[in-house]
Parts: C-alpha cells; sequence; structure tokens
C-alpha cells in the first residue's frame, strides 16, 4: 500500500510539473520585437521635440493582442526619467537644450495571445543634442522673465562674462499655437546694446511651455546660445492690493481689509501676506481672503500699522512672484487728545489775540473819553471867567 500511494503522488507532481513546463514553454517562446526607427526630432521650435517611431516587425503573429509602448526620456544628467505609455508613435515635450536629451522605448504585448502576461520587447535607445559653440563663459547671465499682472512679459540679462565690445544678443520665442518662432520686436537697450526684451500681447499662452533662446553675434568670437522654458502664470507678479483700510472693532479685535488688485487675475488666485505692527512688536501672517481679523496683544496700545502684498497661489500656478509692498495704513490711540490740542492750540492764539485787539480798543477809548472830558471841563471854565 505505501509503494501505491508513493506511486501517485508522484504521478500527480510529474503532471503538475509537465503541465507548469509547458506553459514556461509556450510563454518563453513569444518574444517581441522593439520598435523600428526610434528617433529624436527637432523641429525648430528652442526645445519641443518630437519622439517618432515605428512598429516593430513581425506583429501579424500578434492580431489578438494589445501592442503598447513604454517610452523613457529626459534631459542628461536628470535624476529621474519621465515615463509614458501609449499606442500612438510618436510623442512632443519640451526640453532642456543647454543639454542633451536621452530616451529609450520597448514594445509591450498583452492580451490573449500571451496567456494573459505581458511581454516587452529589449529597449530602442536614441539621444539628441545640440553641439556646443562658442565659449561657456559668452552666455548671457542673470536672465530674469517676469509676467507682470498676467499682462506685460518682459525679460531681462546681463551680457557674457568673457565677451568683447562688438557682442549683441537676440532673443527668439515660441509657444504652442505659433506657426513659427519669432523675434524680440522691442528690446531694452544700453548703451546701444540689447538688455531685455518687452513682449507683445501674447494671445493663449497661458498654462502652456513658453520656449526661448538668446543668441548672440560678434565678429571676433562666437557666442554660446542660452535656451529657457517658463510657464507664463509661475512667473506673475501682480500690482500691490490698494484702499487699506483697519478698524479696531472693540478693545481687543482688529478688522483689516484691502481690495482685489487690479487686473485680469481672478481674486481666487490671490494669496496675501500681511505685515502687522502694533507699537513695538510685528508679524507676519498670509490669508487668501482680501479681509483678516487680528487680536490686539494689549489694549494699551497706540499705534497698528498694516501692509499687504500678493501672489499668484497654487490654486492658479505652480509659482509666483510677490508683488511690492502696499503703502501703511496705521491706527493711532487717543486720537482725540490729538485732535483737542491740534485745536486748542490755535483756538488759544486766536482767543488771546483777539483779548488784546479788544483791551487795546478799550483802552483808546478811555483816552479819547478823557480827552473829551477835559475839553469840555476847560470850555465850561473859560465861560466863568468871561461873565
Amino acid at each position: 500500500m505505501a509503494f501505491i500511494h508513493l506511486d501517485i503522488r508522484c504521478l500527480y507532481t510529474l503532471l503538475l510539473c509537465t503541465a507548469f513546463g509547458s506553459t514556461l514553454s509556450s510563454n518563453a517562446e513569444i518574444k517581441v520585437n522593439p520598435p523600428q526607427d526610434f528617433e529624436i526630432v527637432d523641429p525648430g521650435y528652442l526645445g519641443y521635440l518630437y519622439l517618432q517611431w515605428q512598429p516593430p516587425l513581425s506583429l501579424d503573429n500578434f492580431k489578438e493582442c494589445t501592442v503598447e509602448y513604454e517610452l523613457k526620456y529626459r534631459n542628461i544628467g536628470s535624476a529621474s526619467w519621465k515615463t509614458i505609455i501609449t499606442k500612438n508613435l510618436h510623442y512632443k515635450d519640451g526640453f532642456d537644450l543647454n543639454k542633451g536629451v536621452e530616451a529609450k522605448i520597448h514594445t509591450l504585448l498583452l492580451g490573449q495571445c500571451t496567456n494573459g502576461s505581458e511581454v516587452q520587447s529589449s529597449w530602442s535607445e536614441a539621444t539628441y543634442w545640440i553641439s556646443p559653440q562658442g565659449n561657456l563663459e559668452t552666455k548671457i547671465q542673470d536672465m530674469d522673465c517676469v509676467y507682470y499682472n498676467w499682462q506685460h512679459l518682459l525679460c531681462s540679462w546681463k551680457p557674457g562674462m568673457c565677451v568683447h565690445s562688438d557682442t549683441n544678443y537676440n532673443l527668439f520665442y515660441w509657444y504652442e499655437g505659433l506657426d513659427h518662432v519669432l523675434q524680440c520686436a522691442d528690446y531694452i537697450k544700453a548703451n546701444g546694446k540689447n538688455i531685455g526684451c518687452m513682449f507683445p500681447y501674447l494671445e493663449s499662452s497661458d498654462c502652456k511651455d513658453f520656449y526661448i533662446c538668446v543668441n548672440g553675434s560678434s565678429e571676433s568670437q562666437v557666442i554660446r546660445p542660452s535656451y529657457f522654458i517658463f510657464q507664463l502664470q509661475n512667473i506673475v507678479k501682480p500690482l500691490p492690493p490698494d484702499y487699506l483700510s483697519l478698524t479696531v472693532k472693540n478693545s481687543e479685535e482688529i478688522n483689516l481689509k484691502w481690495s482685489i488688485p487690479k487686473g485680469p487675475i481672478p481674486a481666487k488666485c490671490f494669496i496675501y501676506e500681511i505685515e502687522f505692527t502694533e507699537d513695538d512688536t510685528a508679524w507676519v501672517t498670509t490669508t487668501v481672503e482680501n479681509e483678516i481679523y487680528i487680536t490686539r496683544t494689549s489694549n494699551e496700545s497706540h499705534e497698528l500699522c498694516f501692509l499687504v502684498r500678493s501672489k499668484v497661489n497654487i490654486y492658479c500656478s505652480d509659482d509666483g512672484i510677490w508683488s511690492e509692498w502696499s503703502d501703511e495704513q496705521c491706527w493711532k490711540g487717543d486720537t482725540w487728545k490729538e485732535t483737542l490740542i491740534f485745536f486748542m492750540i490755535p483756538l488759544a492764539f486766536v482767543s488771546l489775540l483777539v483779548l488784546l485787539i479788544t483791551c487795546l480798543i478799550l483802552y483808546k477809548q478811555k483816552n479819547l473819553l478823557k480827552t473829551i472830558f477835559h475839553t469840555k471841563k476847560e470850555a465850561s471854565s473859560n465861560q466863568v471867567i468871561q461873565c
């Protein structure tokens, strides 16, 4: 009996191994080729590149399967890859052309033809870079772009460190929606050289990558170009709030209020920073409303002041630039005393002046009456003597 049980178990194990082995063998035989003709194409949009490929060979055997592509790409030197899974044969994205670009792609199979498991091809790889021209020190320095009040874009820069006096720079830009790259039409100049650009109204440019290239020209040296990518809503600098008011509600509570900055920025897009000063104590707080209530630290406060600035908040951008500070608004305690003193001093002066004038008039009138009295008396005496 023991031999019979042993044989049954051996037979069962043999059947399992045979079935599992046949499954492995079946899946092991399924192979798919990587995509063909994988390349990175530069259409001349200052960093907006096309990644494109062709289907792998021998796809006719996998008509019942879903064919997808896993694409990974990054700027050379970046810490992480961006990953996209797509059924298309192309993908577009923006890259920093100051650095090289690398990408890789492979084919994914999933479906009935693979018994429900995922089959991957080997990787196809591609790279792209712009051959560096000119010394690194000839690039512009301190590029600064600000989108003032979500209306007017202004960019400025400083010349490279090692450039000759005949060097001048030119700015080119592009964003999705433009047919071609445009050059700055309104340069900011210093000593006859371009040091910035004031852009015209940029229609439908928000929430898109905005590509800029600043290159240079010189008869005596090659100037290295600089590339930049912005999203305009992330470099907005609003106007400061105005029409500030400070109201002491009672012995403890203070109401601070200000108007929403003028311009096209929606009210919901603002965050405010308030700097509040009570006598010699100051602190800063933030709010998304254009009004805030603050508790006084002392009922003996003699002066309360605040000022406020604004920025586009995280609901409308990834980042922003703080506006300038508003004018300061203050409240001073015991103002009735100051008002009383303010009015009493001139009033006292006027009263004293009136009193002096009155006394002088009375004094003159008294002297005049005395003179008249003595004159009449002398006339009366002369009449008695004549009789």
